[in-house]
């Protein structure tokens, strides 16, 4: 394979693209949730990541698996939520079984603030993926995440 091969050529245009659909939406969302809500995207990721947490058996998430789903690595993930901790977003608490665990939960002020932004969440991504999927490169990215997704709301 060479990189005037049309298969590398395709893949290439096609992460691309991808890429290029991410940066606009990310892009979108973090103007319209800090315009709004004085929150970045990762911010909004990670409260709403945390709000699923639930008491019952794997319930709650290690910082690992936090890290995972909202795509940071532990270290910046560590940062981020000691950053919503000083704002009272945040709580942390050593797990009741294992005593070397820490979880963190939402804390009211943060639930309210999430509550607030998700409909502003909503909103913008909606927003940004009708606009790219006005985008002939776009459209077939756009039509992906719908599907993914299943029906998207109004």
């Amino acid at each position: 394979m060479t990189a005037t091969d049309p298969a590398m050529t395709a893949l290439a245009a096609g992460w691309c693209a991808l890429s290029l659909l991410h940066g606009r939406i990310e892009a979108h969302l973090e103007r319209a949730l800090q315009d709004g809500h004085g929150l970045s995207v990762r911010e909004f990721s990670l409260l709403d990541v945390l709000s699923r947490q639930h008491d019952g058996e794997g319930g709650h998430l290690q910082m690992k698996q936090v890290a995972d789903a909202v795509v940071l690595s532990q270290s910046a993930t560590t940062r981020l939520v000691t950053r919503l901790e000083e704002r009272g977003l945040l709580s942390r608490y050593l797990c009741p079984t294992d005593r070397r665990g820490i979880y963190t939960d939402v804390t009211a002020a943060g639930a309210d603030l999430l509550a607030a932004a998700r409909p502003t969440g909503d909103a913008a991504l909606r927003e940004a993926l009708g606009r790219a999927a006005a985008d002939p490169r776009l459209a077939p990215l756009v039509a992906a995440v719908e599907h993914i997704g299943g029906p998207v709301p109004a």
